[in-house]
């Protein structure tokens, strides 16, 4: 697998992906160079090329995440505050809880049948709207806008057939508990085709 073919494939959409989450030209350029290095560091580890794209925009993804957390911490160190005021275990657990359960859903996505996977790849992932998404794939506004929501309806039917999942009112994880049975892809796809729009 040659890392320039691929990255030659992808800069552009890339590229556009950071751009859109951070303004600042000079700091997403510095992200998409990580991304590169990641890359490059990490390309051994992918066993499917034709996935390589959906590998990078993981990437790009936590690489912005990352760009945004380093500018929330404070240039200079605070004092330390009193213990009420200090983030306590349980909502350390809650945050460490929240951001794994997330790790999950790119490769739960894969389990989606085709349609639904494209459109929640295209709007969560490449940070599409939903009406440049009807325009995409030419399709009606509300039919855009109803795919997203079956395919994030279907995409919250598979994680909860793989793991029983505990959240607070703001969506925030709280434990979960994996299931005995997971469904396959093909057992999804055969629901999609007895219920297809």
């Amino acid at each position: 697998m040659q890392a320039e073919a691929i990255w030659i494939n992808v800069q552009a959409k890339l590229k556009a992906f950071v751009r859109r989450k951070i303004q600042d030209d000079a700091s997403a350029d510095d992200v998409l160079q990580e991304v590169f290095l990641k890359m490059h560091h990490n390309l051994p580890q992918l066993k499917e090329e034709e996935k390589a794209e959906y590998w990078l925009f993981r990437i790009a993804q936590n690489a912005v995440n990352d760009h945004f957390r380093q500018q929330r911490k404070p240039a200079l160190p605070l004092p330390k505050l009193e213990a009420p005021f200090l983030e306590n275990e349980a909502e350390q657990t809650t945050r460490a809880l929240t951001e794994e359960v997330s790790q999950w859903l790119p490769f739960m996505l894969e389990l989606l049948p085709e349609k639904y996977r494209q459109a929640l790849y295209l709007t969560d992932i490449e940070g599409l709207s939903q009406r440049e998404l009807a325009e995409k794939l030419q399709i009606s506004y509300s039919g855009a806008k109803s795919r997203v929501q079956r395919g994030r309806e279907k995409l919250r039917e598979v994680v909860l057939q793989c793991c029983e999942v505990a959240t607070d009112k703001y969506g925030n994880v709280l434990g979960y508990e994996h299931r005995v049975n997971q469904k396959t892809k093909e057992k999804v796809e055969q629901e999609e085709e007895c219920c297809s729009e």
